[in-house]
Parts: structure tokens; C-alpha cells; sequence
């Protein structure tokens, strides 16, 4: 079975002669692949279109395309499908040849069945743990950009998608709207009930302001019980009717995880960009981090600039 769809594997075999192409279709069907066949490397390039092996058995001698021709052209393309020759031409050059351009294995007519099946369950082996190393690696990068309660962006990727944004602004005269906010009073939600509900309220924190922006705005985790929102192409008005509107969402809402409720206010302040100034993420942030206090100061569950 495929890790990616869970279905059988895809194996499509290219030979221009039928009964080696019945001999080798035969061989794997007794280890429940799903078989495609084509004459020739032109069929077989199509047949890789619309079909999508995971894997290709193909012979060299085909006519007017080789089957160097036709692997040349598939390393050409972004997706990568793995090649087995099986080819009665054993040129040990030819087989240098084929193995540089890209070929996975050459394995020599005529095939003895029993070693080709196991090659081809070696090719599937080698393709999950790379599949297997491929979403190892995207989770690690992640959780290398987000934060790992809300799945917010964390800190230290921030700041550069804040640079870029006001670059972008100043070019074309618009603005960029910071908005910093926090859980008004969070020490009472750990102190009344305990830290993992303190977690559930921050993770609920997080799904509630990524519902309520726009495609185009970003959020992160900025510390604690602290959230940083950017919005994009947004003045100060545009900021003021975004976090009002999610003030009143969020003071509405009721922290349910099934053991314990809990209704919660946020404070919050915003800055926005001068298209006209150098780009200064780290100077809009603490403008808005400031508005921020000014805010709770005022007794809290408000906005402030």
C-alpha cells in the first residue's frame, strides 16, 4: 500500500514487446500492484501524466526513443518517479550511462522473477522512508515557525514577514496596522483552575483570532498570554474596526473544555505605519506594545492607539 494515498502501488511497465511486458505485469500483479503498461517511451511519458506511477519499469531498446531518452525527459520534470531498467542490453557503459542520468537500478535480461519482485519492494522501501524523512522534515519546520499551543507563528520568524510587508508598503504608499493584545487578568484563569486550562484558553485564544483575519493577515504568539496580529494594506480606521470587532467576539465567548468555563476580556493596542518612514518592524511592534498598556491602564477589555 502507498503511504500517500493507501491504495496499491502504482508500477508502470514500457517494453515495445508484449510478452515481456505480459512476463514482468504477471510478476508484480503476485504482490498486488496496481499495473500500467505502454509500448514505447512517447506512451510512456503520457502514461506518467495521467497515470502517476510510483514506480517505472522500463526497457532501453524501444525504437525511436530510448529509454534514456525517455528517463532524461522524466528527471527533467519537479516530480520525481523512481526508474528500474530491465533491459537484455548489458553495455556495462550503457549501464554507467543510464545510472548517472538517473536510472534507480538496471537489472539484466532475462529477469529472474523472484529477484526482480524483491528489487521492486526494495525501490517501495527506500521511497516510504524517504516519504517518511519528507514529513519529518516539514513538521520540524514547522514547529521551527509556529507556536506549538495556538500553531500561531512564533517570534522569530515574525519580524522578517513584518519587514517585508512594509517594504511592500512603502512602495506603493499604503499601510501596515500592528495590533497587540492580551487575556486581561490571565493569572486568575491558572490560580482558579490550573495551568493545562490556562493552555486551553490560550489555544482557544489562537483559533478565535485566526477565524476573525483575513487571508492576507498574520498572527504569533508573542509571549505568555500576548498576541501580535499584522494586518496588511490596513490605516489606523481599518485597525480599529478589525480589533473592535474582535474584542467583542472574544468577550463573548465562553472557554469551555468540558471541566471548567470561564468568560475572559483582552486588552488592546495598535500602530500603524508611516509609508512615508524607513521600515521599522521592531519599532512599529513596541509602539503597539505600548498602545497596549495605555490600554489596560484605562481599565482593560478596550482598544487604544
Amino acid at each position: 500500500m502507498s503511504l500517500e494515498t493507501g491504495l496499491p502501488r502504482r508500477v508502470l511497465v514500457v517494453d515495445d514487446d508484449a510478452i515481456n511486458i505480459k512476463i514482468l505485469s504477471d510478476a508484480l500483479k503476485m504482490d498486488g500492484y496496481t499495473i500500467q503498461t505502454a509500448s514505447s517511451g512517447e506512451v510512456a511519458i503520457q502514461q506518467i501524466e495521467e497515470y502517476d506511477p510510483e514506480l517505472v519499469l522500463m526497457d532501453y531498446n524501444m525504437g525511436k526513443m530510448t529509454g534514456l531518452d525517455t528517463l532524461k525527459l522524466l528527471r527533467a520534470r519537479k516530480n520525481y518517479v523512481a526508474v528500474v531498467f530491465v533491459s537484455g542490453n548489458t553495455d556495462s557503459d550503457l549501464v554507467t550511462q543510464c545510472l548517472e542520468a538517473g536510472a534507480d537500478d538496471f537489472i539484466r535480461k532475462p529477469a529472474k522473477l523472484n529477484e526482480l519482485r524483491s528489487r521492486v519492494k526494495v525501490r517501495f522501501r527506500l521511497k516510504d522512508l524517504t516519504d517518511q524523512l519528507m514529513i519529518a522534515n516539514e513538521k520540524l519546520q514547522a514547529l521551527a515557525i509556529t507556536d506549538d499551543i495556538t500553531g500561531l507563528f512564533n517570534m522569530r520568524t515574525m519580524y522578517e514577514r513584518i519587514e517585508n510587508e512594509l517594504k511592500r508598503a512603502k512602495r506603493y504608499g499604503r499601510h501596515v496596522s500592528c495590533v497587540m493584545m492580551d487575556i486581561d487578568h490571565f493569572k486568575e484563569v491558572n490560580d482558579l483552575h490550573d495551568h493545562l486550562f490556562g493552555s486551553f484558553v490560550i489555544k482557544e485564544l489562537g483559533r478565535l483570532i485566526k477565524r476573525n483575519m483575513r487571508d492576507m493577515d498574520f498572527a504569533a504568539r508573542y509571549g505568555g498570554d500576548e498576541f501580535l496580529i499584522v494586518l496588511p494594506e490596513t490605516n489606523a480606521e481599518g485597525a480599529i474596526v478589525f480589533t473592535e470587532r474582535l474584542r467583542a467576539v472574544i468577550e463573548a465567548h465562553t472557554f469551555d473544555d468540558g471541566k471548567s468555563q470561564l468568560k475572559r476580556t483582552c486588552s488592546f493596542g495598535y500602530a500603524t505605519s508611516n509609508p512615508s518612514a524607513a521600515p521599522d518592524p521592531r519599532e512599529l511592534v513596541r509602539e503597539a506594545d505600548h498602545a497596549l498598556y495605555r490600554a489596560k491602564d484605562s481599565g482593560r477589555n478596550r482598544i487604544s492607539a
